[in-house]
């Protein structure tokens, strides 16, 4: 998969293009890519994904922006394992906030991309103020030459598909209801930086997860499994919150206390999948009791698994 970071000058080869911000690729926005991704074979062209960076949302309002699902390394992840060819990120700033309707078909639709066929969302808006919608991207097309159309949303179990219902079900621990609209386990990845070691220091040390994003979508206690140490996942208990015994005011933290698993792995990039919450973050006492709480969060989590391999076999 190839990702434009800035626009080119002119499209070297015509695409069938879908343009959001696609955040968490979920169910809904999957349909759209396999959509795009057929279209593009049947007839010869690329297949192209426009999104922004950062989300239109973070820049006008950075401190009533939702938690992001996916950072942008792991949205081109996603996209790049659909099968996308290329992906524009345009970066959202003033500038590109002015730019006009008509002014972003030409620019980027027509002459950047050489879309032939674009698809987009039932509530897709676009340009200055956003003053663009399907009518206007359909009468650009017209004149163009390209063709436009819509996907309706999706609904599981009578549940809209979006990016703000999976937020929802995060935030509320219910994993197994955002991975119905997911249509995958949610996840988080990050290189394991250096902590405080302060969980080695109490008996149960910790992979330190880098996060690229505050506020986060979900907070707690989880048994989760993480990939990226081997072949096959390893299984632990995770801490995603921002460790109120031992910080104040401190910023989210993901830790994973990896089970039965030992070696050096600091630089590695994990992906950590949640499974189960156990329990939201609690501010203890003293470090004692902190130590009980995390020995029956890993006895929880061991039983966890041991449920879920009985089940599975």
């Amino acid at each position: 998969m190839v990702v434009l970071r800035h626009p080119p000058v002119r499209a070297n080869h015509p695409v069938a293009l879908t343009i959001g911000n696609f955040d968490g690729v979920h169910l809904g926005h999957r349909a759209m890519i396999e959509r795009v991704i057929a279209h593009a074979k049947s007839r010869a062209m690329e297949s192209c994904v426009m999104t922004f960076e950062p989300h239109p949302r973070e820049f006008f309002a950075p401190d009533q922006a939702p938690a992001r699902l996916t950072s942008l390394r792991e949205k081109l992840e996603l996209l790049a394992g659909m099968g996308i060819d290329k992906v524009l990120v345009c970066r959202f700033d003033f500038d590109f906030a002015r730019v006009e309707a008509h002014a972003f078909v030409e620019r980027l639709v027509v002459g950047a991309l050489g879309a032939r066929y674009v698809l987009v969302g039932d509530d897709f808006r676009f340009g200055a103020r956003r003053l663009g919608d399907f009518d206007t991207l359909s009468a650009a097309g017209r004149v163009h030459g390209f063709q436009v159309e819509r996907v309706s949303s999706i609904e599981v179990a009578g549940v809209r598909v979006s990016s703000t219902a999976v937020r929802e079900r995060l935030g509320a621990g219910d994993l197994d209801a955002a991975s119905d609209l997911l249509g995958r386990r949610y996840s988080m990845s990050g290189r394991v930086v250096r902590g405080d070691r302060l969980g080695r220091e109490l008996g149960f040390p910790t992979a330190n997860v880098a996060l690229r994003r505050d506020p986060v979508p979900l907070q707690g206690i989880f048994a989760v499994q993480v990939t990226g140490l081997g072949d096959a996942p390893v299984a632990g208990a995770a801490s995603l919150g921002v460790r109120p015994t031992v910080k104040s005011g401190a910023k989210p933290v993901l830790e994973v206390h990896l089970l039965d698993f030992q070696g050096d792995i600091y630089g590695r990039r994990l992906q950590v999948h949640f499974l189960k919450k156990l329990r939201d973050e609690a501010k203890y006492a003293d470090l004692a009791a902190l130590v009980e709480a995390i020995r029956r969060d890993v006895d929880t989590t061991r039983q966890f698994f041991r449920e879920r391999a009985a089940r599975i076999h």
